[in-house]
């Protein structure tokens, strides 16, 4: 399947949800039953990556998607070199809620692509509206190492739960021209 270069809103008129396979349910269902409803009621935006050939229904199938979201933490759950310059009240930080590659596109560093297309959406939105972060919720051990190697850190592990973080300074070093 060969695909787009760009990253577009999620159009349910345009784009296939009902054949994205990723190989995990939770993500399959979300990108087929809930993405463009979250997007329709205003908590959160969905980009897909369309492939460029059009399927018999005439929609374009969906080789990779993220889903982002403004959120927020409590201080204390970053480590303390970095929480005590913060407020105390709740900090604003930005979640990729959900990320994803159809299994007939994996391989092919889609994965960090998506990733990056991600990061650098939400850099662009954080000249208009700062955030302190990036979170992720890391759904099984694979997704932990993928945004490990990536260069996320631990914000929390509690009850087989694992969240991430990566700072809007360090995101903003990946996409600013250093000269």
């Amino acid at each position: 399947m060969k695909y787009s270069k760009t990253f577009v809103e999620l159009n349910k008129a345009i784009h296939d949800r009902t054949t994205f396979d990723c190989g995990l349910v939770e993500l399959n269902t979300f990108l087929q039953r809930h993405a463009f409803r979250h997007m329709k009621v205003g908590v959160s935006k969905t980009m897909v990556l369309p492939a460029l050939e059009k399927l018999s229904n005439q929609r374009y199938p969906i080789c990779s998607f993220y889903t982002v979201a403004p959120s927020s933490i409590r201080r204390e759950t970053l480590p303390q070199n970095l929480s005590k310059s913060l407020p105390h009240y709740p900090v604003p930080v930005f979640l990729i809620a959900q990320l994803a590659v159809n299994k007939k596109v994996q391989g092919k560093q889609l994965g960090k692509m998506t990733l990056i297309k991600s990061l650098e959406f939400l850099w662009q939105v954080n000249q208009q509206m700062r955030a302190y972060a990036v979170v992720v919720d890391c759904i099984n051990k694979s997704v932990e190492k993928f945004y490990q190697k990536y260069g996320f850190h631990y914000l929390y592990k509690k009850h087989g739960k694992i969240r991430m973080f990566l700072p809007m300074k360090t995101v903003e070093q990946l996409f600013t021209d250093k000269g």
